[in-house]
């Protein structure tokens, strides 16, 4: 059996966590596949260098805000920047990678702000076109898709649900968009392995909530329903440190060639 790694994680800006850990958690880890959001970054910006990965960047028009990218030991067949809806791609938040049995698709859901401002055009408009792109991608061949969703689903993924019932992340609106997946075929793999509370992929830098571990779940592998006897593992990484967000990892069996 040949099993691929795949990691994705929200760095809160690439060229930050590069001078912090990021080529020591790189080389440590050796994903066959990292996909990133919020690179606030454009690729010409960015000294990297990792030899036999191929490199995607999907930058926001707006220097310095959003972004996405994917890094990859395999080539791959095609690669789509946003999701063709020109209201939604000035942002760099989805670039999709298609091979030969599967996509896999990075994003970056867009924040429904402190205020919830953002919230109508998050929930009736980004939430639903976004669906409907992976769900028509999933008509062709199978689909990954990873990255910070901006909300947690269920009362379990967040340490203080009681008191954040209106806020940024865990809106009734959010969350029925998250059933909305569910009900789609789309499965959470992480909860599909493990149904424990106190796991946690974002904290706020504030009241150091990452060091008593208050955080939220907002960084998902959702993978098609036609996937899971591929499906190894999820997992979280809490303890990699440079962004709020840590990263999250899926290991799929017998998908790619070694």
């Amino acid at each position: 059996m040949t099993t691929t790694k795949i990691i994705s994680w929200n760095v809160n800006g690439i060229r930050a966590v590069l001078k912090k850990n990021f080529m020591e958690f790189f080389e440590e880890e050796l994903p066959d596949i990292l996909c990133l959001q919020e690179t606030k970054a454009m690729a010409e910006q960015v000294d990297i260098d990792l030899p036999g990965y191929h490199l995607w960047w999907n930058s926001a028009e707006k220097k310095g805000y959003s972004g996405t990218a994917i890094f990859s030991r395999f080539p791959a067949l095609n690669i789509r920047y946003g999701i063709g809806i020109d209201k939604h791609d000035k942002e760099g938040r989805v670039i999709t990678a298609e091979f030969e049995k599967l996509f896999i698709v990075t994003v970056y859901t867009p924040n429904s702000k402190d205020d919830l401002a953002r919230l109508p055009y998050r929930h009736k408009e980004w939430d639903v076109d976004f669906l409907e792109y992976v769900r028509k991608l999933e008509m062709i061949k199978p689909v990954v898709f990873c990255g910070d969703l901006n909300v947690a689903h269920k009362e379990i993924d967040l340490a203080n649900p009681k008191t954040n019932t209106k806020s940024a992340g865990f809106t009734l609106e959010e969350r029925s968009s998250f059933d909305n997946i569910v009900g789609a075929g789309f499965i959470d793999s992480f909860r599909h392995f493990n149904q424990d509370p106190h796991h946690y992929t974002w904290w706020s830098m504030r009241t150091a909530a990452r060091q008593r571990n208050v955080g939220w779940r907002i960084d998902y592998f959702c993978v098609s329903g036609a996937l899971v006897p591929h499906l190894k593992s999820a997992s979280i990484l809490p303890n990699v440190l440079g962004s709020d967000h840590c990263p999250v990892v899926v290991e799929l069996q017998d998908i790619f060639p070694n």
